[in-house]
């Protein structure tokens, strides 16, 4: 347990230094300011290489790359990666419903608690 979590914490942070220069990079290029090209371009990406990481990973005979490389590494990148390989998981088991209920639900519940954390952490500060 203490290996595979090892893994995630390495993958994370190659995850995480990478959404940073991608996005310092798109700043460059593009500015800062309006629409958050950056982010979503990361989303988009993150979620197009965990498609295919999983089958690949799978196929290949390493899924034991899985906890740092679709967790740590991707995981670290953008957590919408996981967010789209779990619903798509749904619908692809036949659960439509669910899938749509755990798109609606995340979107406009992880949307709404940001929006309280907003409105608490500014009436404390």
């Amino acid at each position: 347990m203490l290996a595979t979590t090892l893994q995630v914490a390495l993958g994370g942070a190659i995850g995480a230094s990478a959404r940073f220069l991608v996005g310092a990079g798109m700043a460059r290029g593009f500015g800062t300011g309006g629409f958050p090209v950056a982010i979503l371009a990361v989303n988009v990406a993150g979620s197009f290489l965990m498609g295919v990481l999983v089958v690949l990973l799978g196929r290949m005979g390493l899924a034991h790359l899985t906890p740092f490389v679709l967790t740590g590494i991707l995981g670290g990148f953008t957590t919408f990666s996981a967010f789209s390989l779990e619903a798509v998981t749904l619908w692809e088991n036949g659960l439509a419903g669910q899938a749509a209920l755990y798109v609606g639900l995340s979107v406009i519940l992880s949307i709404l608690a940001l929006g309280a954390g907003l409105w608490l952490a500014r009436g404390i500060a």
